[in-house]
């Protein structure tokens, strides 16, 4: 149930309070185990999932969380944006900043006033929005300030989704799997990509559906461009088209990858064939307790197998919630040692390249449970003949 905490309309947070107060305790017993005094977040994701508030005004200096044992979290914003913050957040204490010169001597005052000016404090050196720049100008003015850097402490929690979570995960499938339908549904000879993402979003709008920035979608030559976006290019008979989008529901998204062929490609065709199996291998090893390495390895190796090592080039998958992807979140790829765990959930996009690059494949969003997977799509991942 969405909290309203402003005055302004369509702002407020799209859970209860209580909810952001538990995730931060759960990161506040992460930090006591890590050894770390103070906490940091920059990460927009990070800060969305501990607050609600989406981070975006970041880009102008880093708008830091900063979490405390025994001390209520504080925000350190630009002034400009403070009551979008207060708007959009659950945070109650905000120390504000004017220029992007104030924001060292701002943040390093609120961890002198903290009494931390000596203590570890974690940072998200891995992760958007905080630059080596940032972090430089609050040690020169804290030269006893022991830096950690905590950019895997906010995922190692996140990671874990809770009831509230999972229902928007669920939801937001909902409308993705309705994507991927209007997807098939439209796909003939002379459509280009434009026209493709035009009705997808016309569907989306009447469904109350919101479509997650930067959507993929290929058609023919383009799908030797991973992460393309729609241009007017129409897609040809015997031509392949490539999908990865994805439906948010609180900013919580669900993704899919999605393939088709508009006539017949016996070369793609058995390349997507050696996607789905490579897919259905990934899914058929997650359980609790193992390795995000293992389901790397299980997909990898049908490939490997199937003596085509070549075509995969990426990672197995990823951690999925808020805003899609964050850096420093849980990684399929080859050795990572993060352990699944009940509540998680995972995108497994398993694309692969022929000798002329082009891309086709296909995925799952997947929720880890008690006794192993649940496969959030209702939309088949085999390849759609048109």
């Amino acid at each position: 149930m969405a909290t309203t905490n402003s005055a302004i309309p369509l702002t407020g947070i799209p859970f209860p309070k209580s909810e952001y107060e538990h995730r931060q305790r759960k990161v506040l017993d992460a930090m006591v185990r890590a050894e770390i005094d103070a906490l940091l977040v920059t990460a927009y994701g990070h800060q969305e999932y501990l607050t609600g508030y989406d981070g975006n005004g970041g880009y102008f200096a880093p708008f830091p969380l900063i979490l405390a044992p025994g001390r209520a979290p504080i925000f350190v914003a630009r002034e400009f944006d403070v009551d979008t913050v207060r708007a959009e957040s659950c945070i109650d204490e905000i120390i504000p900043y004017s220029q992007q010169s104030d924001f060292a001597p701002v943040c390093a005052d609120v961890l002198r006033r903290l009494g931390l000016q000596s203590q570890r404090v974690g940072m998200e050196l891995s992760c958007w929005s905080l630059a080596p720049a940032d972090m430089n100008a609050i040690q020169a003015l804290l030269p006893d300030l022991k830096i950690v850097d905590a950019s895997r402490l906010v995922p190692s929690i996140s990671a874990v989704k809770s009831d509230l979570e999972i229902e928007a995960i669920r939801t937001a499938m909902t409308t993705t799997d309705l994507v991927v339908t209007t997807f098939q549904r439209a796909l003939r000879i002379g459509v280009t990509e434009a026209d493709m993402l035009t009705l997808i979003t016309d569907e989306l709008d009447k469904a109350g559906g919101e479509l997650c920035p930067a959507p993929t979608l290929l058609f023919g030559e383009r799908t030797r461009l991973p992460h393309g976006t729609p241009q007017k290019h129409p897609i040809g008979n015997n031509e392949s088209a490539f999908m990865e989008m994805g439906t948010l529901k609180h900013k919580y998204a669900a993704g899919l990858c999605r393939s088709a062929i508009v006539g017949r490609n016996p070369a793609l065709e058995s390349l997507h064939n050696l996607a789905e199996e490579a897919l259905e291998a990934a899914i058929a090893a997650i359980r609790p307790g193992q390795t995000a390495g293992a389901i790397d390895a299980a997909a990898r190796g049908v490939i490997v197998r199937a003596a085509r090592p070549q075509v995969f080039r990426h990672r197995t998958g990823y951690q999925i919630g808020i805003n899609w992807t964050e850096r420093g979140d849980l990684s399929l790829e080859p050795g990572a040692k993060d352990i699944l765990q009940k509540g998680m959930t995972l995108h497994m996009p398993i694309i692969l390249f022929n000798e002329g690059g082009h891309g086709i494949g296909c995925s799952e969003t997947v929720l880890v449970t008690e006794s192993g997977v649940d496969v959030l799509s209702s939309t088949p991942h085999t390849l759609y003949h048109a």
